[in-house]
């Protein structure tokens, strides 16, 4: 759960004068969520590249403002009260395929905030293998490097050759980092965990990253992606959801341990468990994001009560909330 102190008039004074039309006093979230949930944040400020992105941590970092990165808006619940503090709205989308065919192996090069599935399908398009399983993920590199986002029996660990991560130790040092400097385990890498060390404050921030590919047919990984995009239009719903809701257990799935403590398809208010898939939460219409958390809290609690399992949270509970 993340929940940053509020902003200060002068604060807001300081960062409009630093940033200017970049920044938004009071912008909705909901706007920015693949939900279509969340309040107001203090402060909405845009990075449209890379050099922005950095600029914009820097300047916090030094100035001593809690801040927090909004990707997509994919695997976060923010809190109708909405976020004190800044959010970072990653914008920063330059892609670049490196597939000089006397190179391998093939690599790509993207900002943070290049959409995972558009950098799958272009990379299809270039007959560029490896990305296939992440053809319908909407989140955005920095959040799939963050989070090791996967699918299918292959996540970022597979693909990550190298990132350029901005560290917070003297404001603001750029640093290369190989794929295994991310110590990736399931859903998770160093730098989340840090992260939560540090009281939800980031600990370093993804700049770019540098992945590497195979060589195959267009046609057939086309086909491929196809298959396992079908998969998951078969397997999950449409519809305004953040994702996964919990982390699957070791040996067993959330979603089986939810529908089994008799909770598919429920509903509060306009938010539901959905009845194809019971890991994921819908915004039928005008839900709020309260209703999504008091669902949560139930098929927690019913999960628990039933089955002696606590389902850890996939989503990130952004803002304030109360039980």
């Amino acid at each position: 759960m993340t929940t940053l102190p509020p902003l200060t008039p002068d604060d807001l004074n300081a960062l409009q004068a630093e940033f200017g039309k970049r920044l938004q006093i009071g912008e909705s979230l909901a706007r920015h969520t693949s939900a279509r949930l969340g309040g107001k944040a203090d402060a909405l400020l845009t990075a449209g590249s890379m050099a922005e992105l950095a600029q914009a941590a820097t300047w916090l970092w030094r100035s001593g403002l809690a801040f927090i990165i909004l990707g997509s808006g994919s695997n976060v619940l923010v809190s109708d009260a909405g976020v004190r503090g800044v959010v970072v709205l990653n914008a920063a989308r330059s892609l670049r395929f490196m597939d000089d065919p006397a190179q391998e192996p093939p690599l790509v090069w993207a900002e943070s905030g290049v959409n995972t599935g558009l950098l799958a399908r272009q990379a299809a398009q270039r007959g560029l293998a490896g990305m296939e399983w992440a053809a319908g993920i909407p989140g955005t590199m920095g959040g799939a490097v963050f989070g090791n986002a996967g699918a299918h029996g292959r996540d970022m660990a597979n693909n990550l050759q190298m990132a350029e991560i901005l560290h917070h130790q003297g404001y603001g040092n750029t640093e290369q980092w190989r794929g295994d400097r991310f110590e990736f385990t399931y859903r998770s890498s160093v730098l989340k965990r840090s992260q939560a060390a540090a009281q939800n404050q980031p600990w370093a921030v993804v700049l770019a990253v540098t992945l590497k590919l195979t060589r195959d047919e267009i046609k057939l990984i086309q086909e491929r992606m196809d298959a396992l995009v079908a998969i998951r239009r078969r397997t999950q719903p449409p519809g305004a959801s953040m994702g996964s809701m919990f982390k699957n257990p070791p040996g067993d799935f959330a979603g089986r341990l939810i529908e089994a403590a008799g909770l598919k398809g429920m509903r509060v208010g306009e938010a539901g468990i959905s009845p194809l898939h019971a890991n994921f939460f819908i915004n039928y219409g005008q839900a709020s994001a309260k209703d999504v958390y008091q669902l949560l809290c139930m098929a927690r609690e019913k999960v628990l009560e039933q089955f002696g399992i606590n389902l850890e949270l996939e989503v990130e509970l952004i803002g304030e909330w109360q039980s």
